[in-house]
């Protein structure tokens, strides 16, 4: 690799199954509320604190947003119950095609630690530094990884995740992202991704390929990745 140094691979949506998508729509929708696009780009990714509070306000404000955020996770608790989180296929396969082609790997998310230990503790030895990190308190956490944890340029790293407001970071701060949204039936994250000027969408984690990797690694290196023009001419998905 000319330039990337650190692979970040957000955990719920990425490396694992997407547990979260449709249990906000059923809590939306479920009370009365309408579900949109600005909905959930609003929504997703954030602090908890204010997810709550938007929940609350998107199904009429007649909850605060502790007790939405308690309902939310009572409700997903019970989704994961009848669809239980599994790995997503092609995990173990992509980290070790990583560090392969040289690169560190991390894992980040919302949720605690002991969330990544439960379902991933099995690839622990695939992951560098802390392993994981939890972001809730740094939304989306994309400059405190790249330099506090690890130290690095941002144009060193490359940050995969399922959520487009994520990319607004990635852009801001310069580093590589490659997009994995959810394939839930009523996700948005697809065309927010494309109006976001998300160049490279993947459908599959096999998509993640040598190829990509050197494109991506190619643009960054070039100070092309965020270029205007190539997003414009460049955009499209990756199978």
């Amino acid at each position: 690799m000319l330039t990337l140094r650190l692979a970040a691979l957000n955990i719920d949506g990425v490396l694992l199954n997407d547990t979260f998508s449709p249990v906000i729509h059923h809590f939306v929708v479920s009370r009365g509320g309408t579900y949109t696009a600005e909905l959930e780009r609003s929504i997703f990714s954030q602090p908890q604190h204010i997810a709550g509070r938007l929940l609350a306000a998107a199904v009429g404000g007649g909850m605060t947003g502790e007790e939405a955020l308690a309902a939310y996770f009572e409700e997903r608790a019970a989704h994961v119950d009848r669809h239980p989180v599994t790995i997503t296929p092609g995990t173990p396969e992509l980290l070790h095609r990583l560090r392969d082609a040289g690169l560190r790997t991390v894992c980040y998310g919302g949720l605690g630690k002991d969330h990544f230990d439960r379902h991933l503790g099995r690839c622990a030895d695939l992951f560098d530094g802390p392993g994981y990190v939890c972001t809730n308190d740094i939304r989306p956490g994309f400059k405190e990884i790249t330099e506090d944890v690890f130290g690095l340029r941002p144009d060193q790293v490359l940050f995969v995740d399922d959520v487009a407001r994520t990319a607004d970071a990635a852009r801001a701060l310069g580093t590589g992202f490659v997009g994995h949204p959810s394939d839930f039936v009523h996700s948005h994250q697809r065309t927010l991704m494309r109006e976001a000027g998300v160049r490279h969408v993947i459908s599959s984690l096999d998509a993640l390929d040598d190829d990509l990797l050197h494109r991506v690694d190619g643009e960054l290196s070039a100070g092309t990745f965020w270029s205007p023009s190539l997003s414009a001419a460049g955009q499209g998905s990756h199978a």
